[in-house]
């Protein structure tokens, strides 16, 4: 009967824990490997620019209109900006979230105020 609780155990962890984990890295993975040049994206530290140039493991964005170039690892890129709607605004909206363990609090609070900031601009 024990042995069966541990397993019932480990199952549990390893559907709550795990996986969705495992998942996560796998997502952010993805967006990693599919950024292209003209994608607006967003930091880890909360940086917004649009890419000029995609190498193996490191990407080069713009930050403003003064065309400040800044190289950044690809690790770095916590999201992938979508452009607006026609007839809308000119702000972005986030279009996808990557999740780094390392590096949660950080990007919580860089997305949070990216929302914020979204918000404020769309009123």
């Amino acid at each position: 009967m024990d042995i069966m609780l541990l397993v019932v155990m480990m199952v549990v962890f390893y559907l709550l824990f795990i996986r969705p984990e495992n998942k996560r890295k796998k997502q952010a993975e993805n967006l990693r490997n599919n950024l292209k040049k003209g994608d607006r994206i967003v930091t880890i530290g909360g940086m917004i620019g649009k890419i000029v140039q995609v190498n193996d493991s490191t990407v080069v964005f713009e930050t403003s209109e003064d065309r400040v170039r800044i190289e950044l690892s690809k690790w770095g890129v916590q999201s992938v900006l979508t452009a607006p709607a026609p007839g809308k605004k000119k702000n972005a909206k986030v279009e996808e979230t990557v999740e780094d363990v390392t590096t949660e609090e950080l990007q919580h609070n860089a997305a949070s105020e990216v929302a914020e900031q979204i918000e404020a601009e769309n009123k």
